[in-house]
């Protein structure tokens, strides 16, 4: 069973533009390196989302 690649793309994608990562140094992650730093930066977003929603 092959990893989805309508899904890797949105991994991709996802850490390319929160972390100005190119494509290749993407792509060179393995599939649980690539999945731990796409729920870091979720973290970090939804913290910085909660902070944002307390401060109006």
């Amino acid at each position: 069973m092959s990893y989805p690649s309508e899904r890797l793309s949105e991994e991709v994608a996802f850490l390319s533009y929160y972390l100005h990562w190119p494509r290749d140094q993407v792509m060179a992650l393995s599939h649980a390196e690539r999945q731990h730093w796409v729920a870091e930066v979720s973290r970090l977003h939804e913290r910085l989302n909660e902070a944002s929603s307390r401060g109006r």
